[in-house]
């Protein structure tokens, strides 16, 4: 037994997974541009339950995708084939996510549906090459909540058809987190490469801040002033201190040898990702001033906070020795605390705000660094040095 475990390999990310993975940041720009669609000095009602749907739809069809390749991957042919007809059909979600998105709300569905039965037949197909009954138990949940989940986002059509509301959308979404939070929780933990699926978020996180860089110049499309420097170097130094925490994490606290099924990790990573596009489009929304005050200072601070909550959930995956602990969120709160502050005390002073802003990210950058730092072990320090 100790011998297989140990010649087990760490599966690899594959360029097919990268390839894959592309199509994501397309439409992550896609669901950001719901959220430019102004009314009443803030984002249309309508769009922007439609921009929290579609990014939602989206990044839990990249989770279901990936813990299907961990688990069962093995880069064949046929896998390649499903993979690549679940990119196209992407490609229907993205054209039909816009601000005329009404208009194309049953492609948009037959998509979303397609793409999760066809990631369920995949486990279909697994079902009749294992022996081992526990891995048929598990095959036969997760390709339930994925039928059955297709079943709620073809509900949805016929609903807005008759209603023109979205219920059953949300409905979809919500059945497929809780069914993974507590359905698939009962998973064996043994089947699942740990260090790929989180190697596979934290590429994601990657490409989400890939878009957040580009989000960066809108700054630019008038003239090169101090004015549009200033801005663009401040959500510059945000993105570069909020990448700055989530690295930290990854490198220094994270357990990347933890026994777990990785349903819970995925899960928090639906809401990490969620939260930096917010991010992204609050900083657009700084200096547009078509814009209310109030409603872009809350999405900024409930971003961040979103943010910085589901990346401290991660904790239950640290190592023995990096718990987080009251030392490390008494500071913490203390200075989120005082950044909620001084964003409303400055708030019709964009200047101030984002340079308040930047100071926060860092600032709680800095505590993460340390405490992963104190946490080190000599044999990681060296390793460090020599890298």
């Amino acid at each position: 037994m100790l011998t297989q475990l140990s010649e087990k390999k760490e599966k690899k990310v594959e360029y097919v997974e990268l390839i894959y993975d592309l199509i994501f940041v397309y439409i992550i720009g896609r669901n950001n541009s719901l959220l430019h669609n102004i009314k009443n000095g803030f984002t249309d009602p309508l769009s922007f339950c439609a921009y929290i749907l579609c990014t939602l739809a989206i990044i839990q069809i990249w989770n279901f995708s990936t813990y299907y390749i961990n688990i069962y991957g093995r880069h064949s042919v046929r896998e390649h084939i499903f993979l690549f007809f679940n990119m196209f059909m992407l490609y229907f979600m993205g054209e039909g996510t816009r601000t005329d998105w009404q208009g194309y709300h049953t492609m948009y569905h037959i998509a979303w549906a397609i793409i999760l039965v066809n990631i369920g037949v995949q486990y279909l197909f697994e079902l009749h090459t294992q022996k081992n009954s526990a891995n048929k138990k598990q095959i036969t949940r997760m390709m339930l909540i994925l039928f059955l989940e297709a079943i709620f986002v073809c509900a949805a059509i016929a609903e807005y058809n008759f209603t023109k509301s979205s219920w059953m959308s949300f409905a979809a979404i919500i059945f497929g987190m809780c069914s993974v939070l507590f359905v698939g929780q009962k998973n064996n933990a043994s089947f699942v490469d740990f260090p790929h699926l989180s190697e596979r978020a934290m590429l994601y996180v990657v490409f989400t801040f890939g878009e957040m860089v580009i989000a960066v110049s809108n700054y630019f499309k008038d003239d090169v002033t101090f004015n549009n420097m200033y801005f663009a170097g401040m959500v510059f130094l945000i993105v570069v201190g909020l990448f700055l925490s989530y690295g930290i994490f990854y490198d220094h606290i994270i357990n990347r040898e933890t026994k777990t099924n990785g349903l819970l990790y995925m899960l928090m990573h639906i809401f990490i990702i969620f939260s930096l596009n917010n991010i992204t489009n609050s900083l657009e929304f700084m200096r547009d001033e078509k814009i209310n005050l109030m409603p872009k200072i809350l999405l900024l601070i409930t971003s961040f906070i979103m943010f910085y909550a589901f990346l401290f959930a991660l904790g239950a995956y640290a190592k023995l020795r990096c718990r987080l602990n009251i030392k490390f969120f008494l500071p913490v709160v203390c200075i989120c605390c005082v950044f909620v502050a001084l964003m409303f005390i400055f708030r019709e002073n964009m200047h101030v705000n984002i340079a308040v802003s930047a100071v926060f990210v860092f600032s709680v950058s800095a505590i993460i660094f340390r405490f992963g730092k104190q946490n080190d072990t000599p044999e990681e320090i060296s390793k460090q040095h020599l890298l």
